[in-house]
């Protein structure tokens, strides 16, 4: 479904952080109204609406019942999420959804109220970059068969990979993006100080990240595994391990993630390739 066959929705946005500032341009975009933003903070809250048309600002959420909207969408914290139920006044039988890859549907529980519900979109986000929301993946979950339909209708506006997943499964996601981004870009950050030492740019490494990550989704990444501790090249492992020893934390973590290639090069066999290669 394309914005232009389906139905403007009214979409409030509580929370004016990273997510809800991509979110609310998509929106936006996709032809969907934003007639509110809310934030701890009116500073950042202002920021959000002024990027977009005919958006006010909503005040505390202790003061005042929530105005109309066809769709609430909670774009904050996984902490916030309870906190912002507890203090927000929605219209009985509103559609409420956070957009945590964490927080349980479970949540809403506690609020017969509302029609629960999760719009997640598993990306991350960065100040000043623009997403293609074509590509990002966007997960639902709804307490409601309406509350469901209505997250599906909104997340086919947005983006061509939408799918409906279950609690157990989001938070099994969430906790392999952790892996697939959070962790590697730590990584490339520590690649990134080793190479500032030898006044060399970490562009230099650009073709190999490439090559690991097309490699990585063409086949099983574990089969295409390469390097010194997947050859068992001890020589190789101690000379790098020599060249940490001023940094504790980062000759830590080479230990362990070489000690879990082997165990798993160990458990599911050896690639051939991985012999060759880097």
């Amino acid at each position: 479904m394309t914005p232009t066959q389906a139905s403007s929705l009214r979409v409030a946005l509580l929370g004016a952080g990273r997510v809800a500032s991509q979110l609310g341009l998509a929106l936006h975009q996709a032809g969907h109204q934003v007639p509110y933003v809310w934030s701890r903070t009116t500073a950042s809250a202002a920021a959000l609406a002024a990027t977009l048309p005919h958006t006010q600002i909503l005040p505390d959420l202790n003061l005042m019942a929530l105005p109309p909207a066809d769709v609430y969408l909670l774009a904050v914290s996984d902490a916030a999420v309870p906190v912002v139920l507890a203090q927000a006044q929605f219209p009985t039988g509103a559609i409420v959804a956070h957009t945590s890859g964490a927080v349980p549907l479970a949540v809403f529980g506690s609020y017969p109220g509302v029609q629960g519900g999760v719009f997640y979109p598993l990306q991350t986000f960065s100040v000043g970059r623009t997403l293609n929301w074509r590509t990002v993946p966007l997960c639902i979950e709804a307490v409601t068969p309406t509350a469901e339909a209505t997250l599906l209708t909104l997340a086919h506006t947005l983006s061509a990979s939408v799918q409906r997943v279950d609690t157990a499964q989001r938070q099994a996601m969430h906790l392999a993006a952790v892996f697939a981004c959070n962790f590697p870009n730590h990584l490339l950050g520590i690649s990134h100080a080793l190479l500032q030492e030898q006044q060399l740019p970490l562009a230099l490494l650009g073709p190999l990240i490439q090559e690991t990550v097309e490699k990585a989704l063409a086949n099983p990444p574990f089969t295409v595994q390469t390097g010194p501790a997947a050859r068992q090249d001890e020589p190789t492992l101690a000379r790098h391990r020599g060249a940490l020893t001023a940094y504790p934390d980062w000759l830590e973590l080479y230990n362990l993630l070489s000690d879990s290639i082997k165990r798993q090069q160990a458990e599911g066999g050896l690639n051939n390739q991985g012999q060759q290669e880097l």
